[in-house]
């Protein structure tokens, strides 16, 4: 009875889209907060996120998007100093191992508190939750056992379906499309520990200006980062654009000290299983020099966000003693015991 009901509703929605035009930051707050609420069927949501596929989001619905997530969301009170979370939009098709999830226990190696903000995969073929789940860690929305986590490991891992009804409600419906949607946007913009410093990666430039527009009005240390053949990471297979209070910039990878790679150096395992050996491999200071390097770049530029007075080369060997000391790999390893 209640879906019969709202079928005009979502009727009404979709015709809007598919008329080219945009909603309000309060119509967007509202829309999702009805998909969160279960108040559509799964075919009413599918088509209205293939409709968001085909077409760019505006600065007011992507506001609007977060602001119902974050209302709805269960919140997380880590009563800690300065957290960071690195945490890409995924949905760039380029299925690298597990960058930014590895970045964060090497910035929590280095002595920052992180809190990891994460999703099982569905444009890529392994999550940063999924690789977790699978190296045996327990997901938990138990503030007790985070701030725990927090205190003993720097590095706290929140698994977003447990803190964001929309996430649950959604996930089955993403797994069945498997491509990106404006849910990939949404994922950074709604960490429920609301850390004070945030390294974003997005997808396209057109999402980073966005977000950099967003953050400028948020008060957060911010770097938003996009490498100009599309991933959402520092991938040292071009050169990458910044955004932060600093400014946008173009940074060279030559600059930087780093030869050029070539993609196929820094993908993924084929299974979840391939991944979490790599991901290990990283940890225990085993990789290729193409994943490390990889893998501190981006952890330098975490630190870099947290002190943007510090150079990318101080950064980046705080970062390095983090991964050759094993610190990293103990604060992994401190995460999987608490």
């Amino acid at each position: 009875m209640v879906t019969l009901f709202l079928c005009p509703v979502m009727k009404k929605i979709l015709n809007h889209l598919f008329e080219h035009k945009t909603f309000t930051r309060e119509q967007s707050k509202e829309i999702l907060k009805d998909i969160a609420l279960g108040k559509f069927n799964n075919s009413q949501m599918a088509a209205f996120m293939t409709a968001y596929c085909m077409r760019s989001i505006t600065v007011n619905e992507l506001e609007g998007f977060r602001d119902a997530m974050l209302e709805l969301c269960l919140p997380v009170d880590l009563q800690n100093g300065e957290l960071i979370d690195l945490c890409g939009t995924g949905g760039d098709g380029k299925d690298t191992f597990n960058i930014s999830t590895l970045a964060s226990f090497v910035v929590a190696g280095a002595g920052y508190k992180v809190a990891k903000h994460g999703n099982y995969g569905v444009s890529s073929g392994c999550g940063s939750s999924n690789v977790m789940e699978h190296l045996g860690y327990v997901f938990t929305n138990n503030t007790d056992a985070l701030k725990r986590s927090i205190d003993k490991a720097n590095i706290c891992f929140l698994h977003a379906p447990l803190f964001h009804p929309a996430m649950k409600t959604v996930a089955p419906i993403r797994r069945e499309l498997g491509v990106k949607t404006f849910f990939n946007m949404l994922g950074p913009l709604v960490n429920p520990a609301k850390p004070q410093n945030q390294m974003v990666g997005v997808f396209n430039l057109e999402l980073a200006r966005i977000y950099a527009y967003l953050y400028q009005k948020s008060g957060i240390k911010y770097t938003i980062l996009n490498a100009l053949d599309g991933y959402d990471e520092v991938s040292l297979t071009c050169d990458f654009k910044t955004f932060s209070a600093e400014g946008e910039k173009i940074n060279s990878i030559e600059s930087l000290g780093f030869n050029k790679l070539n993609e196929d150096q820094i993908t993924g395992g084929h299974t979840v299983s391939d991944s979490a050996d790599i991901f290990m491999k990283v940890l225990n200071n085993e990789a290729t020099v193409a994943q490390a390097s990889v893998v501190l770049s981006n952890a330098a530029i975490a630190i870099k966000t947290i002190h943007p007075e510090k150079s990318f080369a101080d950064c980046f060997y705080k970062a390095e003693e983090s991964l050759t000391t094993k610190k990293a790999l103990n604060s992994f390893k401190t995460l999987l015991a608490n």
